[in-house]
């Protein structure tokens, strides 16, 4: 999407010259979202950009996959031979965590590509006993998938709750109780040691029979082909991307899932691994690249994202720490409600289930820097854009 879109961005930004977009699957760009909802249950054979590359003169050059940068040489190797280039922006996402011994095995699964989506469908229709290991956002989303087309399934997560490092245990508690209203069964604190003919061997000695397991334990940048590039990457892996998403090279940009930025709105610097930040990043970048950085904005967005799972539309805005303050907006056994969370008094984000005016307008309010009003705030008669107090001290 990242990659995609840059393309798309600079051409609305009046660049003239020539656009190759490099991409190692041999799918047309597509939306990855649908991936584990319509495509995987069977509603919807794709999920492609409609995006005319061909009317906006961009060069598709599909299945290549770069394997090293020259940036004295302005060079791409890929898999097919070299790419000359002026300007690079480097889009090459994110690929899922594995576990230990499991990449070859025909039977355990990740979710990240079409052609992922397009495997499991087919055991998603076979009606599978599965397992999912990981209990975040994508595995809540597949086991929803799963639960929908009949499938026997247990989700295993290492941690006490589901979400564990997304969200505190206090919320993720209640996440929880959405298993089992589905029909799924969570085992929290168990920690897969071995996957072997059919069984899933836990840690503490269990075993879990299973057709097929499906991984979902996050996500790394893509960036190791980067070696020896000069490209500065953080610890994480992540491409080490300035507040206009420039790297250590002149010339060479970064968006998306491999990139890190420096955010001054919340004072760290941010990976977002979410749909959102890959559809922001390339207008900064297109503008940069055509303008200079006269013409380009600082990226710092507010993150958002979604997920819909366990027949609950769950969106999140911003970024919140352990320090920061929780403010409930509504009692989380019900069908819908939010979370707030408050720094210095200001709102820095908000989590909201079956509320989407609460998302909207929280979002607005964390671009403003609002100071809440901690009332009328964690009052659900009180349209949340309302609950704004007055500044104090300038």
């Amino acid at each position: 999407m990242a990659g995609a879109h840059t393309a798309v961005a600079l051409r609305e930004e009046g660049w003239p010259g020539a656009i190759t977009l490099v991409g190692a699957e041999p799918h047309p760009p597509y939306d990855r979202p649908p991936l584990s909802k319509a495509v995987l249950l069977g509603a919807a054979e794709g999920s492609a950009f409609d995006i005319d590359f061909t009317a906006l003169d961009v060069e598709l050059l599909l299945g290549r996959r770069a394997h090293r940068l020259h940036p004295d040489e302005r060079r791409l190797d890929t898999e097919a031979g070299p790419i000359a280039y002026d300007h690079l922006v480097i889009a090459t996402g994110a690929e899922p965590r594995r576990l230990s011994g499991s990449h070859a095995a025909p039977r355990i699964h990740v979710l990240r590509t079409l052609d992922d989506a397009e495997r499991l469908r087919s055991v998603l229709a076979a009606r599978r006993r599965i397992v999912v290991v990981g209990a975040g956002w994508i595995g809540a989303e597949f086991a929803t998938a799963a639960r929908e087309a009949g499938c026997e399934v247990t989700v295993v997560e290492a941690a006490d709750q589901p979400l564990a490092g997304a969200l505190p245990a206090e919320i993720t508690r209640h996440m929880a109780d959405w298993y089992a209203e589905s029909g799924a069964r969570l085992l929290t604190g168990a920690q897969v040691s071995a996957v072997a003919d059919g069984t899933v061997l836990l840690a503490d000695g269990r075993r879990l029979t299973a057709d097929e397991v499906v991984v979902g334990i996050g996500a790394r940048p893509v960036t190791d082909w980067l070696a020896g590039s000069g490209v500065d990457l953080c610890p994480d892996g992540s491409v080490r991307a300035d507040e206009r998403l420039r790297t250590s090279v002149p010339e060479i940009y970064a968006v998306g899932d491999c990139a890190s930025f420096p955010s001054a709105r919340y004072g760290e610097r941010l990976l977002i691994h979410h749909w959102d930040n890959a559809l922001q990043g390339p207008r900064t970048v297109a503008a940069q690249i055509v303008s200079g950085p006269a013409g380009a904005a600082v990226h710092d967005p507010v993150p958002y994202f979604w997920s819909e799972q366990f027949g609950r539309f769950v969106q999140y805005a911003g970024h919140h720490t352990g320090a920061d303050e929780m403010l409930w907006r509504g009692n989380p056994t019900d069908t819908a409600w939010s979370v707030c969370w408050l720094r210095a008094e200001k709102l820095v984000a908000v989590l909201a289930v079956g509320r989407p005016r609460d998302l909207a307008q929280g979002r607005k309010l964390i671009e403003r820097g609002a100071v809440l009003d901690r009332g009328p705030a964690a009052d659900t008669s009180v349209p949340l854009k309302t609950a704004v107090a007055e500044r104090r001290g300038g």
